[in-house]
């Protein structure tokens, strides 16, 4: 059994003898230099997601329509942040091959253009969100009772979204050049002050108002704004591999546009197909009621905790990849990414434990309804069994993404998320008769498919050619 696993994690079995560069570290440096990088990201994720995930226990205890209100925002909100998520995956990969490369210059201006970019497509996003709240609201799927709570919620969140913005740009930038613990603190602290508003103001203390659902979108975005500002704080005041300094130009360049836009329009047609096929899940669920509505959206709450594992590590990937073909280094590009594969399946067992014998807890954390439990705890049997799959193909994701293979995992979504998932949710939940633990067998297979199909690109190994 030992000698299995020593072939498993070991990176002498990670590549050919025909495919080594040069010099290759011993299994404690690499796993050491990717843990140094993933640490800060997944911790990060992890805390973010559990602040969150107490964000709407707060919130819960206003009963199961305003979990519907808030939960029901999600999709629209994302909707509006997908061509800055987009951009951000060019961003990290350019700014990780320019940090790769030791070209500090090329990495600087990547950044300042790229926050150019985001600044005036953000303000338009979150002046459109405003003006056309009540419509997503609507088509979302929100049932008649929470539309007029979740478009108040959803237009104050729009004002937060423009900051939000920028702080996730100059972050993506910093996990770019390995800068982890930065996002990791800039993250963490927006998250507690929007925790620390949300005592105040949900439910009135301290002599603040009673504002209930309203005043968890305050709390949001107050807590967005003093992300970015701490975002900013790390490229204006830092001596650091990325810093603003006065001289410096803001014109825009051809080629360094290029660059971060021929990644980003390619993911950004990936997150198009992910967040139709979401909000189109997410409709198909809203319509089995508003009880069953709320479930859905605890059980996605417990499960994004080991999502948020998977997705530091695979910001650690997306990292360690592309500053390793910037180096011309191929094969630590395939050891790292390896790794951290090997990491998040490690990880992702862990969960299979934890939510197989504690998922009936964490649900009723979030609501003391008998009902919303026993249904959530069955769901919860379907999370553990996918939680490996799905730990092991955000890695995946990352590996590809930081390599500049958005185009690969542009197609792999639509397929998957755009038409599988969608498609598999309405057969299960509507015409098969599964109800909500249907939903929950589609996000199964969409999770299998996509593990399968960017698992044999990777190790086709094209990706490593890419240029960027």
């Amino acid at each position: 059994m030992t000698k299995f696993l020593g072939r498993i994690y070991s990176n002498k079995f990670m590549v050919r003898q025909d495919q080594i560069v040069g010099d290759i570290p011993s299994d404690k440096e690499v796993y050491k230099n990717a843990i140094e990088v993933a640490w800060p990201s997944a911790i990060e994720a992890v805390l973010v997601q559990l602040i969150s995930s107490a964000d709407l226990i707060m919130v819960g205890s206003l009963g199961a329509a305003a979990i519907s209100a808030v939960g029901i925002t999600t999709q629209p909100r994302l909707i509006l942040l997908a061509v800055i998520f987009s951009l951000n995956i060019g961003v990290t990969a350019v700014v990780a091959r320019r940090k790769g490369e030791d070209n500090r210059e090329d990495a600087n201006k990547a950044l300042r253009q790229s926050l150019v970019i985001c600044g005036f497509l953000s303000l338009i996003l979150s002046v459109l969100g405003i003006i056309y709240a009540r419509p997503l609201i609507v088509f979302a799927g929100a049932q008649e009772e929470v539309v007029e709570i979740a478009v108040t919620y959803f237009r104050i969140i729009c004002v937060g979204n423009f900051f939000t913005s920028l702080s996730l740009t100059i972050n993506a930038a910093q996990r770019g050049a390995g800068n982890t613990k930065i996002s990791m603190k800039t993250n963490i602290a927006a998250n507690l002050v929007n925790l620390f508003f949300n005592f105040l103001l949900i439910k009135g203390h301290l002599g603040f108002p009673e504002l209930g659902v309203t005043g968890a979108a305050i709390a949001t975005a107050i807590g967005n704004t003093v992300g970015f500002l701490l975002s900013l704080k790390s490229i204006t005041f830092a001596h650091e591999f990325l810093e603003l300094r006065k001289k410096q130009s803001w014109k825009l360049e051809k080629e360094i546009i290029s660059s971060v836009l021929g990644i980003s329009s390619s993911a950004f047609v990936e997150q198009v197909f992910m967040r139709v096929g979401f909000f189109t899940t997410n409709k198909l669920v809203a319509g089995l009621g508003m009880i069953s509505y709320a479930t859905h959206q605890i059980c996605v709450n417990i499960m994004s905790i080991s999502f948020a594992f998977g997705d530091g590590l695979g910001i650690a990937a997306s990292a360690l990849v592309g500053q390793s073909l910037g180096a011309k280094r191929s094969d630590l590009a395939t050891i790292y990414g390896k790794s951290l594969q090997r990491i998040a399946l490690t990880v992702g067992l862990i969960f299979v434990f934890i939510f197989l014998f504690g998922g009936s807890f964490l649900v009723s954390l979030f609501t003391d309804d008998a009902a919303v439990i026993a249904a959530g705890a069955a769901i919860m049997l379907t999370i553990a069994a996918t939680a490996p799959i799905q730990s092991s193909n955000v890695v995946v994701g990352g590996i590809l993404r930081g390599a500049g293979d958005t185009k690969f995992v542009a197609i792999t979504s639509f397929l998957s998320i755009g038409l599988v998932r969608p498609g598999a949710t309405w057969l299960f939940c509507y015409p098969l008769g599964f109800g909500l633990i249907g939903a929950w067998f589609a996000f199964g297979t969409d999770q299998v498919l996509r593990l399968f199909i960017n698992y044999m690109r990777f190790l086709k190994g094209s990706w490593t050619k890419i240029k960027v």
